[in-house]
């Protein structure tokens, strides 16, 4: 006989407000209850083992702490009632089965899923600021940032994000002219979707000081136009803006961070590793956790090693509030992105002759920076986009391999643009491939443009990867490209945009079946970030972490994958988002 169920702690219902309000009853509904025992049982439950392969069950047991204790197949059969004795007056009712017990209705139940690279902070401010990423033509965006300017008049500078200018087909980099005919009374400073390039108006470039005589810093490049700056600062040289352009206030981050989980959370993501991580971002991280607010997990990565070293002091940290908070490493920067040309590449750029992007760290000074880090324990992940700096990297791995020994795990983030013969080498030295298939979907008409089809066979090559026995954690770049996981698992099984484009997938050999796509979600990247005994796969004795979704997609076509819908996210056995509440 089935007991009578107790509900599942349920998730706080969202609450319309801004700024110390906002936050303050935020987090007097969502600090969590206790842990409980339960059972969620009747799905259609799908993960992957510790060797990466499909597995499938019924049923999920979680115990007090909120952990995975059994994965079961078949249908829950619960013990026979032990013969009732006789209740005398002041005995405690008879204990139910479990804290609480959800009928699964037959819904698909997975992992929670993990982005192996995206930018937490950046992602919440990019919610609270402009946000370009939707326009589509330069007219657009000028009407957009018009407007926003008109809204936010008592602004001392306009700050934004997400312009494109291969989206808006422009063939170039817009100019401050062109945005001062936008806004031209007040500074603006607008980032570039990849974070590699920043556009300013005059009189931002008149308040930093800037001007035909300014030179650029190793590693960035000032956009000339005349013999003078045309408003467009590449990788380093955003710097010379930067630096006079406020900071986001303590109370702005912390709303930045509540409106980042938010949407992680209903898009199935319950575990992030958050690349350039500063000390600010941290302290933001612990507010939010010493209030009982963070939900998600975030393994943190430091911006450069003297954030390492402010943050974490000798050593990596401990993971904090119930695994939800660690800082394990630190993210090096080695060259710039395509689509600003900065990524640095062997040869020339096929759009751009004389340009070969931008090497930001030399080779004595990368080696010098990871080896501060390893010397510590601390995990190294660098960024390398272009060929060149892929084969640099490669080169500082296998010197720095002979000395730090163990297990290192290496990260390569990003891997786009690799030379064939250097594919072997990522699968020496326990190197981590971290890749975005949606970069892929979004990058492959510029990748072409900037490349010439001929020195692209080792572009965004996952299946090679693969094939060498790498072990290849996927995630998003957020906000670079969207959060939701579930286009980039269509996109890694076909190689096509969400257009569908091109027919049969770009470069179809590097396709992935639906299990390694998942496993990259999962399993993988959360072995990307040393966390695999924590979470990731639903193993028992993992953190249960999981999602309801409204589909099977184990057997769905991949256009049905990226339209999945989110039902509920559970984390650490609580119940954290409920679609349309």
């Amino acid at each position: 006989m089935i007991r009578t169920p107790i509900n599942p702690p349920a998730c706080p219902k969202p609450v319309r407000a801004n700024g110390a309000r906002f936050l303050a009853v935020l987090l007097a509904v969502a600090a969590p209850p206790a842990f409980a025992a339960g059972l969620v049982d009747n799905v259609n439950g799908i993960t992957v083992d510790a060797t990466g392969r499909l597995i499938r069950f019924n049923a999920l047991l979680i115990d007090d702490e909120g952990k995975v204790q059994k994965l079961i197949q078949g249908k829950v059969e619960d013990p026979a009632p032990a013969k009732a004795k006789k209740r005398r007056r002041g005995d405690p009712p008879p204990a139910p089965l479990y804290s609480f017990r959800l009928d699964g209705k037959g819904r698909t139940l997975i992992p929670g899923l993990i982005d192996a690279h995206g930018h937490v902070m950046s992602f919440g401010l990019s919610l609270v600021t402009l946000d370009l990423s939707q326009t589509r033509s330069l007219a657009e965006a000028q009407a957009k940032i018009r407007a926003y300017a008109q809204e936010n008049s008592a602004r001392k500078w306009i700050i934004g994000t997400g312009w494109n200018q291969e989206a808006w087909g422009l063939g170039r980099f817009p100019t401050a002219a062109e945005l001062d005919a936008a806004v031209g009374d007040v500074p603006v400073w607008l980032e570039r979707i990849d974070g590699h390039a920043g556009w300013a108006n005059s009189i931002a470039m008149k308040a930093a000081g800037v001007s035909a005589a300014s030179a650029a810093p190793a590693g960035g490049r000032i956009e000339m136009a005349a013999g003078k700056p045309s408003g467009v600062f590449v990788d380093q040289a955003m710097s010379l803006i930067s630096r006079v352009v406020p900071p986001p206030a303590a109370k702005d981050r912390d709303v930045a961070l509540e409106k980042a989980q938010r949407v992680l959370l209903s898009t199935g993501i319950t575990g992030i590793a958050d690349m350039g991580t500063n000390i600010e971002d941290w302290q933001a991280f612990r507010r939010s956790a010493d209030r009982g607010a963070l939900r998600i997990r975030i393994m943190a990565y430091a911006a450069g090693v003297d954030q390492m070293s402010l943050i974490a002091g000798p050593e990596p940290t401990p993971w904090l509030y119930d695994d939800r908070l660690r800082l394990g490493g630190v993210k090096l920067l080695l060259d710039g992105a395509l689509g600003s040309r900065g990524a640095w590449l062997k040869a020339d750029y096929a759009d751009a002759p004389g340009q070969r992007g931008l090497p930001m760290i030399g080779d004595t000074a990368l080696r010098n920076m990871m080896s501060r880090a390893a010397m510590d324990n601390f995990q190294v992940a660098v960024h390398a986009i272009g060929d060149a700096a892929n084969s640099e990297l490669l080169d500082a791995i296998t010197e720095l391999s002979e000395t730090y020994k163990g297990d290192r795990r290496w990260r390569v983030e990003h891997a786009q643009i690799v030379s064939p013969a250097d594919l072997p080498r990522f699968g020496q030295f326990g190197i981590v491939a971290s890749m975005q298939p949606m970069h892929q979907a979004s990058d492959w008409k510029m990748a072409g443009a900037r490349m010439g089809e001929a020195r692209l066979a080792g572009a965004y090559a996952w299946k090679a990867m693969l094939d060498n026995r790498v072990p290849l954690a996927f995630g998003s770049d957020v906000p670079v490209e969207s959060p939701n996981p579930f286009p980039a698992i269509a996109v890694a099984m076909t190689r096509e945009d969400t257009a569908g484009q091109p027919l049969g997938g770009w470069m179809p050999q590097q396709r992935v079946d639906f299990r390694a796509a998942l496993d990259g979600f999962t399993r993988q990247a959360a072995y990307a970030g040393f966390a695999e005994k924590r979470f990731g796969n639903l193993a028992p004795g993992q953190r249960a972490d999981f999602l309801l979704i409204d589909r099977d997609i184990s057997v769905a076509r991949p256009a049905e994958i990226g339209a999945t819908q989110v039902l509920e996210t559970w984390i650490g056995g609580k119940r954290v988002f409920v679609k349309g509440q």
